[in-house]
């Protein structure tokens, strides 16, 4: 199979998280918002289990084969990606808020209502909480989206065609349910994302698998690897962390505790179509 053919299926995997986002704009009673999110937060954990063991299992094999020095380098990569993805949306996070606590402060000086216009019609401003939470989870994704794109371009490097095919064909799979859970937050509120907004939130969280194959082909590093999947089990931890705040004000305990267990069954479904290729 061509270079170019390789690229055109990772493209494809990438694409697939578009199939779940329309679910955004749909008007739903309270109990169907529930049951979203709570199938949204399933989906995390297990795409949180995932990197993780991507992470780890790279580490762990350097440690029983007792090198040292590889053991202590990768510890260190997976420990500062891990940091890095938690950390920099926490504090993402309450730099939105404090920008919102302050965009009704008048701006003073020359050109402070011309300022004050252009502040208030940036994208940004419009974020509701839910946009914001929808726009974490998106770059969660799309930062673990890149890990698995690195590993269907270091399988095609490989000539290991047959398996970059079923991690194309997994990973995309796991794409298709990954829109529901970037829709979650938004399906709580009044007002509908624009077909843009989503578009957006496609191409956070679906182009990094196009780059990540592209990247993975051209050069493979386990170490990359490792920092990726760190970075992406970090910011997949805040986000799984706000949705379960979200959850509990919902309520409807029995429903959103049988549809987080419905969302990580049906990420472990998806991963089978990988894990028969033995990987």
């Amino acid at each position: 199979m061509s270079t170019g053919h390789i690229l055109l299926l990772g493209a494809i995997a990438g694409a697939t998280i578009f199939l779940g986002l329309p679910v955004g704009r749909m008007r739903v009673g309270p109990a169907y918002r529930a049951g979203l999110s709570a199938l949204a937060t399933g989906i995390l954990i297990f795409l949180l289990w995932d990197v993780l063991t991507g992470a780890v299992d790279p580490i762990d094999a350097a440690l029983s084969a007792r090198h040292w020095g590889r053991f202590s380098w990768l510890a260190a990569l997976g420990l500062g990606g891990f940091t890095l993805g938690l950390m920099s949306l926490v504090h993402y996070s309450e730099w939105m808020k404090a920008r919102g606590d302050t965009r009704a402060t008048p701006l003073v000086g020359p050109g402070a209502a011309a300022l004050d216009e252009f502040a208030h019609r940036t994208w940004l401003d419009d974020l509701t909480p839910g946009k914001q939470l929808a726009l974490l989870i998106a770059v969660g994704i799309g930062v673990h989206n890149f890990g698995e794109g690195l590993a269907i371009g270091q399988a095609a490097a490989a000539s290991e065609i047959s398996l970059a095919v079923t991690l194309i064909i997994g990973f995309g799979l796991h794409n298709a349910t990954e829109g529901f859970g970037i829709c979650g937050p938004m399906s709580g509120e009044g007002t509908q994302p624009s077909w843009k907004f989503l578009g957006v939130l496609g191409l956070i969280g679906g182009a990094p698998t196009f780059f990540g194959t592209v990247l993975g082909q051209a050069w493979s590093s386990e170490a990359m690897a490792v920092v990726f999947f760190a970075v992406a089990a970090g910011s997949i931890l805040y986000v799984v962390q706000e949705l379960f705040a979200v959850n509990r004000r919902y309520g409807h305990t029995r429903l959103v505790t049988w549809l987080v267990l419905a969302g990580i069954m049906l990420g472990f479904a998806t991963d089978f179509v990988v894990t028969a290729a033995g990987v």
